[in-house]
């Protein structure tokens, strides 16, 4: 049924990953995804690319008053950690950042027209566990994915921000108190 749903709405040309945005949770915490399309590596296309972007990102959550918790950048998609009071503003403003990178990347690459971005998609944190969790998964992810061995190898992450303010005891007990289980798991198909 997956994949009739998927096909359907690519046939549709709506977005594969393309959640409601429910707004009035009872929460202000969420992990935000931003998805290349169809998870070509556009953003990772050079190094320099993602060296570029970071800042962005984080100027993008700085001009809505989102703090960021935890966060990282891979080649063809993003995690961001966020407390925000105004996930509508958040959503509108990455999606000018969407905007604003597809427009040069396309030009860089020469390939105008080209779709670089789903739109961004928010989970709504549930309780302390699911942030703990979710902190676990977002620097976890570049091992996850086969880019590294060590979150500490990953250069476009939080993770040496985290180390560095938590400690490494405290880190490694937080790993084992809110273990990944299958989180993320099936997201990426």
């Amino acid at each position: 049924m997956r994949d009739e749903v998927l096909a359907r709405r690519k046939l549709l040309n709506r977005p594969w990953h393309g959640p409601p945005h429910f707004t009035g949770q009872q929460t202000s915490q969420y992990l935000i995804t931003g998805t290349c399309y169809e998870h070509t590596p556009i953003l990772g296309a050079a190094h320099e690319r993602m060296d570029v972007f970071v800042p962005l990102l984080h100027q993008a959550f700085e001009e809505v008053h989102a703090i960021i918790h935890a966060w990282c950048v891979l080649p063809n998609h993003y995690h961001v950690l966020t407390t925000t009071s105004d996930l509508p503003a958040l959503l509108a403003r990455l999606g000018k950042l969407h905007g604003s990178t597809s427009f040069t990347w396309n030009g860089v690459d020469n390939a105008r027209g080209r779709q670089c971005w789903h739109r961004a998609s928010d989970r709504a944190m549930r309780s302390e566990a699911h942030v703990w969790a979710t902190v676990n998964y977002v620097h976890h992810n570049p091992v996850k994915h086969g880019y590294v061995a060590k979150w500490t190898d990953w250069p476009w992450s939080s993770a040496h921000d985290y180390l560095r303010e938590k400690g490494r005891d405290e880190a490694a007990r937080i790993w084992k108190a809110y273990p990944l289980g299958d989180y993320g798991n099936g997201w990426d198909d």
